[in-house]
């Protein structure tokens, strides 16, 4: 599973779909939030500490000697624990880019690929041909592909890889348009309903459509997702998997309990309404910005924090110079100094002050927050992982 955005909650939404319909499924994903083990899980379940502690132990020499990335170890300890407990089936996803990621050494039943975006350019190239490049590495001889997205600027790079490795292509936004329901299309900040998005599917190829699914994931940047979930459950079917719509409808209610997923416009309060965000490149905030401009709200306050490593100027440039800014530093070594940020989203208009830890500027936003007023935390992934 790669993409610039969306492989993470495609992956979980795959998974839970996988494990309610009786297969014994293994979910890799990256990063983690909490706990390193939530990167490797079977039927939903996080693997035990002893498993890591004794992989590691078993192969100490071998790291001495390959001197492996940290992400490289971790890959070969979730393949290793698949085949330990014997999972039927994997759902596993790309860490960076794809041609080259560490995760690419398998062969597997179908590829996927949600959409392209700009992210990592210092690594996969500056423009979104050369990106689309190499997430299409994930493309091997004979097998299926399918992409989320039809992106008309890049879907000849896919094309042309799959016509080259002999493989069937779908793209599933010209399979199904996914649609939110009447009661998901605007909230209000006193009843807001985080429990599910109400979807309206429909398949553009035939007449039949899924008119009551309900997401446990309630960001509309899933609706995108939902439409690849439905077009890789229909290639799983061809190959002999069993999944039906009752079953996949069940899974889709539960997500986040199926799997253990958080981050994804999760609501973290009430009062005041507070909700956050993984999303953390331009394509994610601009997603973030339209469920933003779905809640009816009086005024928006926006904690803020980001890596150091990464072009932020395009995220900064996006977000609304109305709302009031709390600047902070994820607690992590690539973390980006928050007087830094405030200082290059000062140049582009955007007002707010200095705190000195992500809960410290969550605590203020609330604080601040009036009843009607929406906070919003996010721009990194790290700055969700210390609040959920």
């Amino acid at each position: 599973m790669g993409g610039t955005n969306g492989k993470g909650s495609t992956s979980h939404m795959l998974a839970a779909v996988l494990q309610t319909a009786g297969y014994k499924t293994g979910l890799y994903t990256s990063p983690h939030l909490k706990d390193f083990r939530e990167r490797i899980r079977i039927n939903g379940e996080m693997i035990s500490e002893d498993e890591v502690v004794n992989f590691v132990a078993q192969h100490r020499s071998d790291f001495e000697q390959i001197q492996p990335s940290f992400f490289e170890m971790t890959v070969a300890l979730a393949f290793d624990a698949f085949a330990r407990h014997e999972v039927y089936i994997a759902v596993i996803e790309v860490g960076l880019g794809g041609r080259l990621d560490s995760t690419n050494i398998i062969t597997p039943l179908l590829s996927v690929i949600t959409n392209i975006g700009y992210d990592h350019m210092n690594l996969l190239g500056d423009t979104l041909p050369e990106i689309a490049a190499e997430k299409a590495g994930i493309i091997k001889p004979g097998i299926p592909v399918i992409i989320g997205e039809y992106q008309p600027e890049i879907a000849s790079v896919f094309l042309d890889r799959a016509q080259q490795a002999g493989s069937s292509l779908r793209f599933a936004s010209q399979e199904w348009e996914a649609e939110a329901g009447v009661e998901s299309s605007k909230f209000d900040v006193q009843n807001y309903d985080d429990d599910l998005l109400k979807v309206e599917v429909k398949n553009t190829e035939s007449e039949r459509s899924l008119p009551n699914l309900s997401l446990d994931l309630t960001g509309s940047y899933q609706l995108k997702n939902i439409e690849t979930v439905l077009s890789v459950v229909e290639e799983l079917r061809t190959q002999g998997f069993t999944i039906t719509d009752e079953q996949l409808t069940a899974a889709l209610r539960q997500v986040k309990a199926l799997t253990g997923l958080q981050g994804r416009w999760q609501t973290l309060s009430h009062h005041p309404l507070t909700i956050c965000d993984t999303g953390h490149n331009a394509e994610g905030i601009q997603e973030v910005l339209k469920n933003i401009a779905a809640i009816l709200y009086d005024r928006l306050h926006v904690v803020i924090g980001m890596v150091n490593d990464k072009d932020i100027s395009k995220v900064l440039g996006l977000l609304p110079k109305d709302a009031h800014y709390y600047f902070c530093r994820p607690d992590i070594p690539r973390g980006l100094e928050a007087d830094v940020l405030q200082q290059q989203a000062l140049a582009l208009g955007l007002q707010g002050n200095v705190y000195t830890s992500v809960g410290a500027a969550l605590q203020a936003a609330q604080q601040q927050a009036g009843p009607n007023d929406l906070v919003f935390a996010g721009g990194s992934t790290f700055v969700v992982a210390e609040i959920v």
